[in-house]
């Protein structure tokens, strides 16, 4: 697919200026630099944290952190911690840098690469921690993981959404946006500015209980079904990626919340069945919203879902969608677009 038309992204510029007046306005966290400050703060070490179900112990807060993925390196943002990274590892096709909340901190922080992260990379930047998950960096056929990196003398975190839950290679142990604050308060406990992390979450929290407030209640759900990417199976969001509680809390029906998985993928014939009546598209890659709304408006076998035949496509950007600081702004945004599309 060749088109690159552009596509209305109201549900997103939302999302943006929500995030970017709470975040803004919490800016100047203050994290322990070399010296007198940071001999004050090492007395609160060592420190334990559980990742996954697994304790870890740190004699120090790492000060050379390599990121990877768009969400996971917000995070670190969020927290005022780009003093603390080596830099991060992302694509260019996870949005528009330059009009975020953490633009400042995108240009501090350098760029370590646009491909995929691995060994050698991190050891260049000396990183002393990799922030990574399963399937946002780690995985066994690469040889990227957790236990390689910790061979190298390398500490990892990882993303708590990314967590393996016992069903193979199934991820996610708790609810979506529980995850992005476990996250939170561990990396606040971790380097020090657990204030800020709980300033954090409880922002978070009351935004998301705002919005819950004003959502559409009982018959009047929606129901939604998230669309990420792929034509013969769609890929999709199972109950414990982001989308799950962004389509929950905003006051839809997320007709995948019987999958215990995060992004996995499903067949069309489900999707039918479920008939959703609003379809979320993942804005993110090389195919374009735009190219994967006309997709799913051409696709015969979806001529007659509700969603398909009304027209209710709403678009989000990745971003949005994983887990990061922008969830609580995205479950705002799209309980806007679903108060006028209840059944």
């Amino acid at each position: 697919m060749s088109l690159s038309l552009p596509v209305p992204l109201p549900v997103r510029t939302a999302a943006l200026a929500l995030t970017a007046a709470l975040v803004l306005s919490g800016c100047g966290a203050q994290v322990a630099s070399d010296g007198e400050t940071d001999t004050k703060a090492d007395s609160r070490y060592p420190v334990t944290i559980e990742n996954c179900g697994e304790k870890a112990t740190f004699d120090k807060a790492p000060r050379r952190v390599v990121t990877n993925d768009v969400g996971i390196t917000e995070i670190m943002f969020a927290l005022g911690l780009e003093d603390r990274m080596a830099g991060y590892v992302m694509p260019d096709d996870k949005g528009d840098l330059d009009s975020v909340p953490w633009k400042d901190a995108y240009q501090k922080t350098k760029w370590l690469s646009k491909k995929t992260i691995n060994k050698e990379l991190v050891l260049d930047a000396k990183a002393d921690l990799v922030f990574a998950g399963w399937n946002y960096g780690f995985g066994e056929d690469n040889g990227f993981t957790p236990a390689e990196l910790n061979r190298l003398g390398i500490d990892t975190y990882l993303l708590t959404e990314s967590c393996r839950n016992g069903r193979g290679k199934a991820r996610g142990v708790m609810s979506p946006l529980d995850a992005l604050y476990t996250d939170l308060r561990n990396l606040g406990k971790l380097f020090d500015v657990e204030d800020r992390a709980e300033r954090l979450v409880a922002t978070f929290r009351k935004q998301v209980a705002d919005a819950e407030a004003k959502a559409p209640k009982g018959k009047d759900r929606p129901r939604v079904f998230l669309y990420d990417a792929g034509q013969d199976k769609p890929l999709t969001s199972g109950a414990y990626a982001g989308p799950h509680d962004i389509i929950t809390k905003a006051g839809g029906d997320h007709v995948m919340k019987d999958l215990k998985d995060s992004w996995t993928t499903v067949g069309w014939e489900t999707v039918v069945e479920r008939d959703p009546e609003v379809i979320v598209i993942n804005n993110y890659g090389d195919t374009t919203a735009e190219q994967k709304r006309r997709f799913l408006k051409s696709y015969p076998p979806l001529a007659e879902v509700s969603a398909v035949k009304n027209d209710r496509i709403v678009v989000l950007d990745y971003v949005d969608l994983v887990e990061s600081p922008r969830n609580p702004a995205a479950v705002v945004s799209l309980a806007k677009e679903l108060r006028g599309a209840g059944s």
